[in-house]
């Protein structure tokens, strides 16, 4: 089966999947029918005919139960706004900065407020590390503040109860001094929340305090104890490294970081001074790193401990040993020796990092030799940490099994779900004789504990914390707490009996300890969410010796195969699997939404006979987990990756059975990596990938599209510097006449267009996550998903490039690339969607947006038909009123779904959607709007600034100019890369004109004549033995 390219066109040719390359039967299946197996019974002739109008009849009796008339939702009641707060205009969206902590450093944000709602959350500009965009992680929260499943109240041993009782209760029962109490907390870089950690030591001595978190790259942080002495943390500029060489390390992937680390690698991605930094890595599974990297070696993590040995031959000299027998190979001997050496030529603009994965000795290694090279200072900096637990959570369970720890008090985490296996920390914790857990909702770790206190979302409670270069930060609550909850400090105020216990008073006493003075620095520093010039990084000497025993690197025994855990780009460690917009955005990677899967090569899954979706056994140590098998281009072989984060035991409507609990398998003395057994099952498992879903290589009735150029184009920078409008020259267009009326845009003022970089794009989702907020898109569920029903507006597309087997066809276990390219309504001037609707549901207006009109539309899905890029999405139920399923009866929905009101009357839910946009119901195409509520937005405003100007200034500006930049979309606004630019086309000196000038800007299927208002730029690579043909990363 030819790829999605024109076979005999120059370039790479890149696949969707690896199904899509093995061309098998239930692949072809899956493409061609658009109704999943079984439906064609249903709509089978002859006798079945009469089955079939049964069925549709009961459907239809089912929906009119409940239902009188033809009304669509039980009548409500409007509660008039009769007393609006001063200052405040109804309707008139508020902006407010704020912060919030994920693993231990604050990200800074900007919370925008609808009537007194906090509805969309956007990077804080004034954020060190943000500098205005965010993550998909970001734009998750604010669904957490509105969770159904949250906690609301304060309970006793599963009794409700009261925050007086509790008070009542630690009198009576908590030891003086703390005596046999522990305390477990998760990271916090709130400086008001150590000082109440001080208050609380300080009135129970004897207490012992841990830190856990079980993401948390503790190796590192035994690294760097050991290379300066106290807790340190790195901090990175990748905006000035040439050279970045990653040791298992994903700084582009999720996490706290990936902002920061994204904006400062796509600056050095800008080739048109002839000069383009380069990534090197040696990982064991295909992160987003390694997707964006410009020299890639896929390897088992015992030869990633010899890459760290041969390092440290070259740099440091301190003759590491390991600990099996695993040997690099004469190619990977020079791959390696080559990285060496362009790390030596970059100097002080080379940078080395190592993962979580790594051994201390090893990050230990990467300080040394980032000190060699004069890096220190220039590409990474120090930041001494405070508040830091002593004791390990390994300390902690040894003395609660041994009686040493008959009490514990739990701030945050769930470590009765998320700790390893052999620790059996959830049995410690209900033989406690006393239990608290401070949590968001009843947890696992809550159903432990004697008493469970309901946390307060940090959007409804005041809180502090610093950057990751310590920039203090201030963050203020955008709404009353919903169910009266505390947060972290007040709570540590309440355990250590002190007078003062709300949150405002805490961080602004923090702030300054005389809070009861006027004080305009603390207004400053709220209403910018930062205070300037607080940043606190050092540049430490490291220690010439090593004082952690033997120099012994990580790795395993060559027999068995190893087992790598990783955390979920999308649910991280299970804090967000709750959160349906984050269970459903696809992986960028392996594109799985709904569950995780034991990843594997193509060449571990052939010896295992296993293809997507079959069970493993998969065993380490003393335990056992069956979990579906996903084969992924690029991870090495006999290393199988697992997932963190998923298989939740807490009852939520979201993350119940997604997935498979994957910590039980970890050991304490390494989280990271094991030995491990796996085998088939002869069990298969659904498995919900959206990868293969609306397809753009195939028309109706034609099957592939041979005329197809290429529809993601990349060159190396040496080609880029020899031609440098070489994509231009990829495939060939047409220049035919149109069949449409081409002077349908005169006398428009605007022409609102698009530009998207694949160079900086690195596949995040941070759009897809920011346009589910903007535009009320729903959660479908994955029994939707795996019918090709997901509502993306936006969605990332990922193809791999794989080497020729010798036989003509392509090798499944060489990758030679991966591209990502992001895909969304192109807004075509000579739109095919609108052609082919019957009623006029989606037309043109008079900027040359191509919009949807809903109270025309009947359905009839013939526009997603026609449209070449296949972004239309339909609506097949009221996902706002249907809860999401994992399986799928014969009506597909809750029983109780034709009498709930619209939006299923969920309050909750309902306040987080974003009054602008409209709500949609069933029945309807939506799609892309260019966040049309935003350039409204601005184009009113404009005008009515233009409206109050003097004759002469109108006329020296008819066309009433809109300032370019103003206009920024949730996708562009949210872009860590800065990869996507919105604009005006008319505006000549605007962004996104000069990029669809751009040398590398060009067309996606240009020959169709469709005149798309979005372009992409080529992508650009940087491999080190570059050349001038088209090519892209060397894996």
């Amino acid at each position: 089966m030819p790829s999605v390219n024109e076979p005999n066109q120059r370039g790479r040719t890149w696949w969707r999947s690896l199904d899509e390359v093995v061309d098998s039967p239930q692949f072809q299946q899956q493409v061609r029918e658009e109704f999943q197996e079984g439906s064609s019974d249903l709509l089978a002739s002859g006798s079945d005919r009469r089955h079939f109008l049964k069925i549709m009849g009961a459907s239809m009796a089912l929906a009119g139960l409940g239902v009188s008339g033809c009304r669509r939702w039980p009548k409500e009641h409007i509660v008039p706004y009769a007393h609006r707060p001063e200052g405040t205009m109804p309707g008139v969206p508020e902006y407010y900065a704020s912060c919030f902590d994920f693993g231990g450093i604050a990200q800074g944000v900007l919370v925008t407020s609808n009537d007194g709602r906090p509805t969309k959350i956007e990077g804080n500009p004034e954020h060190p590390d943000s500098r205005g965009a965010s993550d998909a992680f970001t734009q998750a929260a604010v669904l957490d503040l509105y969770d159904p499943d949250r906690s609301r109240s304060i309970t006793y041993k599963g009794e409700e109860s009261s925050l007086a009782a509790f008070k009542d209760w630690l009198t009576v029962y908590m030891p003086e001094q703390g005596e046999g109490i522990a305390v477990i907390s998760e990271p916090s870089s709130s400086p008001t929340f150590h000082r109440m950690q001080r208050a609380f030591m300080k009135k129970y001595p004897h207490a012992v305090w841990a830190e856990y978190d079980p993401v948390a790259n503790t190796n590192e942080r035994e690294g760097l104890r050991h290379a300066f002495g106290g807790d340190w943390m790195p901090v990175y500029d990748f905006s000035k490294a040439d050279v970045i060489v990653s040791l298992d390390a994903d700084f582009l992937g999720a996490g706290p970081m990936q902002v920061a680390n994204t904006r400062g690698w796509a600056a050095g991605r800008n080739a048109k001074h002839g000069t383009m930094n380069r990534v090197w890595i040696v990982e064991s599974m295909l992160s987003v790193t390694g997707a964006n990297a410009d020299e890639r070696q896929a390897m088992r993590p015992a030869l990633i401990a010899q890459v760290s040995t041969h390092l440290d031959g070259q740099f440091t000299r301190m003759q590491l040993s390991i600990e099996d027998s695993y040997s690099l190979d004469k190619e990977q001997k020079a791959w390696v020796e080559k990285m060496v050496a362009d790390l030596k030529h970059a100097g002080k603009h080379g940078l080395v990092i190592a993962g979580a994965s790594q051994a201390p000795i090893t990050h230990y290694l990467a300080a040394r030799i980032n000190e060699k090279i004069g890096a220190v200072g220039t590409t990474v900096s120090y930041r001494a940490l405070d508040g830091v637990g002593k004791t390990t959570i390994e300390e902690v369970a040894k003395s609660m099994r041994s009686g040493d720890v008959s009490g514990v008090v739990i701030i945050g985490g769930n470590p009765a779900y998320n700790t390893p296996g052999d620790l059996k920390l959830a049995n410690a914790i209900a033989s406690m004789k006393n239990s608290i857990h401070l949590s968001a909702d009843a947890n696992e770790t809550s159903e432990q504990c004697k008493w469970h206190i309901n946390r307060a979302h940090w959007l409804e409670s005041w809180n502090d914390g610093r950057s990751a270069d310590g920039t203090l930060c201030i963050g203020q609550p955008l709404i009353e707490p919903l169910f009266d909850g505390l947060s972290p400090a007040e709570f540590l105020a309440v355990l250590s009996e002190q007078k003062i216990t709300d949150s405002y008073t805490l961080v602004r006493t923090t702030f300054n300890p005389s809070a009861d003075q006027w004080n305009s620095a603390w207004r400053t520093a709220v209403h910018d969410g930062v205070v300037a010039n607080t940043a606190m990084l050092e540049t430490p000497p490291v220690n010439r010796t090593w004082s952690g025993g033997i120099y012994r690197v990580g790795g395993r025994g060559p027999k068995l195969p190893a087992v790598v855990f990783v955390p979920s780009g999308t649910v991280w460690d299970g804090r967000f699997a709750n959160n349906g917009w984050m269970q459903e955005l696809p992986d960028t990677i392996t594109k799985l939404t709904w569950d995780n899967a034991a990843l594997i090569s193509p060449k571990t899954a052939a010896k295992l006979g296993v293809k997507q979706g079959d069970l493993l056994s998969v065993s380490a140590g003393s335990n056992t987990l069956e979990i579906a098998a996903l084969p992924v281009p690029g991870t090495a072989d006999d290393v199988v990756v697992l997932p963190l984060g998923y298989g939740r035991t807490f009852k939520g409507h979201v993350c119940t059975d997604a997935g498979v609990n994957v910590y039980p398998l970890r050991n304490s003395k390494d989280p990271w990596v094991d030995s491990v057994v796996f085998s088939p099952t002869g069990k298969t498992y659904p498995l919900a990938t959206t990868q293969t879903h609306f397809g753009i290589d195939t028309t109706p009735g034609k099957g592939i599209q041979e005329r197809l150029p290429l529809l993601y184009r990349e060159g190396t920078l040496e080609h880029y510097k020899q031609q440098p409008d070489f994509a231009k020259h990829v495939g060939h267009s047409a220049h035919s006449l149109s069949i449409f009326e081409e002077k349908q845009f005169e006398g428009a003022k605007y022409k609102w267009g698009m530009s998207i970089d694949l160079s900086t794009c690195t596949g995040c989702n941070a759009c897809v996550a920011a346009c589910h907020a903007e535009n009320n898109i729903p959660i479908v569920g994955k029994d939707q998903v795996l019918m090709g029903r997901e509502m993306h507006w936006i969605r990332i597309d990922r193809y791999f490039a794989f080497g020729e087997d010798g036989h003509g066809g392509w090798d499944g276990n060489n990758l030679t690339s991966v591209a990502i390219q992001p895909l969304t309504c192109h807004h075509c001037e000579n739109a095919p969607c609108e052609e082919v609707c019957p009623v006029a549901a989606t037309v043109h207006d008079t900027d040359g947006l191509n919009t949807m009109i809903y109270n025309r539309c009947i359905g009839t899905r013939y526009c997603s038909n026609n449209c070449p890029f296949k972004v239309r999405r339909f609506n097949y139920f009221d996902f706002f009123r249907r809860d999401p399923l994992r399986s799928t009866g014969m009506l597909q929905v809750q029983p109780d779904y034709y009498i709930k009101t619209q939006s299923g009357g969920k309050t909750l839910r309902a306040m987080q959607f974003n009054p602008d946009v409209t709500v949609r119901m069933r029945g309807v195409m939506e799609k892309c709007t260019f966040c049309t509520q935003r350039i409204q937005h601005v184009k009113i405003t404009t005008k009515n600034a233009w409206v109050k100007k003097s004759p002469a200034q109108k006329a020296a500006d008819p066309r009433v100019s809109i300032r370019d930049g103003s206009i920024v979309t949730a996708c562009q606004q949210a872009c860590p890369a800065g990869a996507i630019v919105f604009g005006d086309l008319m505006d000549d000196k605007s962004r996104v004109s000069a990029l669809h000038d751009d040398s590398r800007s060009y067309e996606m299927l240009a020959e169709l004549n469709i005149k798309s208002r979005l372009k992409f730029l080529a992508r650009l690579t940087n491999p080190i033995d570059g050349n001038g043909t088209t090519q892209g990363s060397n894996h």
